[in-house]
């Protein structure tokens, strides 16, 4: 079974794949959220033979459901369309542990949100991959 995990941005779409026994979850790329990201993203999930899909849950820290949460929604709504199952994972400090994998130095959760630089541009689907991970290993401890 494979898996695809979305780190959803307003500005960048962070996109992952898992292996075929949905156990390992890899980068794959990143897309300009744009006009033209859904239908890109349709046709990865036809060309990789894609079973389901894991979205980043953007929740704040009280759990509450932060500005972001109500585009991934919409654009959840348009991926319903594949008919494939689509799961929420929480994605708390993905990013910024993205960053700390590609060794990069460390940042706060405070530079995270005001860095708009190559950095932050190159670790949205490392961040995806590790939504991901995290949802394929809460299922295959099942």
């Amino acid at each position: 079974m494979r898996f695809l995990g979305i780190d959803f941005g307003s500005k960048r779409i962070g996109l992952a794949v898992s292996d075929e026994e949905g156990k390992l979850a890899f980068p794959k790329e990143i897309v300009l959220n744009d006009k033209n990201a859904t239908d890109y993203i349709k046709n990865i999930i036809k060309n990789e033979k894609i079973d389901e899909i894991v979205i980043g849950e953007s929740l704040s820290l009280t759990g509450e459901e932060n500005k972001i949460m109500g585009e991934i929604k919409d654009f959840v709504k348009e991926i319903f369309a594949l008919a494939k199952p689509v799961h929420f994972q929480k994605e708390f400090f993905t990013s910024v542990e993205a960053r700390g994998r590609e060794g990069k130095e460390k940042y706060n959760a405070r530079k995270v949100k005001k860095a708009e630089s190559e950095k932050t541009k190159k670790i949205d689907d490392s961040a995806a991959a590790l939504i991901l991970q995290r949802y394929l290993d809460k299922i295959n401890k099942k």
